[in-house]
């Protein structure tokens, strides 16, 4: 029989289970701030816990922690592009990002991604598996005990789609926010989807102050679907409407996300249109200049188009930023360094 993951466990949860263990409850309260605060790798370093009590913890309970399969760090030394290995043997990819205002974490959501986005490198090979809580959270823990600094926002924006994973998810955000763990700020984590309809509108109802963000990448449904099969199952018009509800539930502007392909979605044309799709919206566009994949024939919007089409969005009043171009020469784009990591393992 399969363990159950200690790690996954919020407090209550972990309360909860130390009672049928016969243990006091505030001695779970010790175990959860060893693991979510103090970030440990191992229950043996609970020194406040006595040797049985350890041992019994270590007997039933799985305790996940990920290790680095590779690193890499960018020229200017702003990013670290991290390869983490599982207790399966599969990897997953997590960047730290140094800004002037705090360090950016962003995580991913899955082993792979079935959602087929035709510029993405996540997808190709498809989904192997959702990631745990504990997962998620491990990959921001690594990071912390790798740099020695804090981490002040994260983003659900790596491999994965995170509302194709969405109980593990929002066990990730709880911990995450906890003021027993991190007490990372809820403003502080940004969620990004591809577009599922009815999971966007339930993340509306969950109380929470995340961001979200919606990765457009199209301003109509025909070239939309031309880039992301999810575009088949949801409207674009569907989509702003769940926006829109998020927006009224919890009062948090929605970010949407851009990927700029030449001669693809960057034209005057695209740009007029998306203006006209969000004017009047609280709201925030990231345009992203998008990393060429050499299995893909997308190439990445020159500087001009990008400025222009910044311009258009801005002259109607939508407020748009070009994303900061960070770990380029890393492979920083999502699913790069994992898939060369794969083929050199295969081989």
């Amino acid at each position: 029989m399969e363990k159950i993951d200690i790690k996954c466990l919020d407090e209550t949860q972990l309360k909860e289970v130390f009672v049928k263990l016969s243990e006091k409850p505030f001695r779970a309260s010790q175990v959860y701030q060893w693991m979510h605060q103090k970030l440990v790798t191992s229950i043996d370093e609970m020194t406040n816990l006595s040797k049985d009590l350890r041992a019994k913890l270590g007997e039933q309970f799985a305790f996940t922690v990920l290790t680095k399969a590779e690193m890499l760090v960018s020229s200017d030394a702003s990013t670290r592009k991290y390869l983490l290995r599982l207790a399966d043997n599969n990897v997953i990819e997590t960047v730290w990002m140094k800004y002037r205002h705090g360090n950016s974490v962003c995580i991913s959501s899955q082993v792979g991604c079935r959602m087929g986005c035709s510029f993405c490198a996540s997808t190709l090979g498809g989904k192997i598996r959702d990631l745990t809580a504990a997962e998620m959270l491990e990959q921001v823990y690594a990071i912390i005990r790798d740099t020695g600094e804090r981490v002040s926002n994260v983003v659900v924006m790596g491999t994965g789609e995170p509302l194709d994973n969405y109980d593990n998810l929002l066990q990730f955000i709880r911990m995450l926010t906890d003021d027993k763990g991190l007490h990372l700020s809820q403003r502080n984590v940004t969620v990004s989807t591809c577009g599922l309809l009815e999971p966007m509108r339930r993340l509306a109802e969950e109380q929470l102050a995340i961001t979200l963000a919606l990765s457009l990448h199209a301003p109509n449904d025909e070239l939309r679907k031309q880039l992301m099969p999810v575009a088949k199952a949801y409207r674009i018009e569907q989509l702003l409407e769940a926006c829109d509800y998020y927006f009224e539930k919890t009062g948090r502007r929605v970010s949407f996300e851009y990927s700029l392909i030449q001669g693809v979605n960057d034209s005057p044309k695209e740009a007029e249109q998306l203006a006209g799709l969000l004017y009047g919206r609280n709201c925030h566009v990231n345009l992203i200049p998008i990393n060429p994949v050499k299995e893909k024939s997308y190439r990445r919007s020159d500087v001009t188009n990008v400025l222009r089409f910044q311009k258009i969005l801005e002259k109607a009043k939508i407020n748009a930023t070009i994303r900061r171009e960070m770990g380029t020469d890393i492979d920083a784009a999502c699913g790069q360094l994992r898939r060369r990591y794969m083929e050199a393992r295969n081989e």
